[in-house]
């Protein structure tokens, strides 16, 4: 997805026992982002999940 970017909002897929959430990025690394989950189980925990997991953006950045 080439138009990730810091501050972007993203959807991120459902793995193991964590549904699908909203995740705000703080950078975008080679193979992962970093930042900020904003909905489900883990709201307001930092996280690097790795880019495949990356389902889409939001529309509202």
């Amino acid at each position: 997805m080439p138009d990730l970017k810091p501050d972007a909002v993203v959807v991120i897929r459902a793995f193991d026992d964590v549904p699908e959430h909203l995740f705000r990025i703080d950078t975008v690394e080679e193979d992962r982002v970093t930042g900020t989950a904003l909905t489900g189980p883990f709201a307001g925990a930092y996280g690097e999940p790795p880019l495949e997991l990356v389902k889409a953006r939001d529309g509202k950045d």
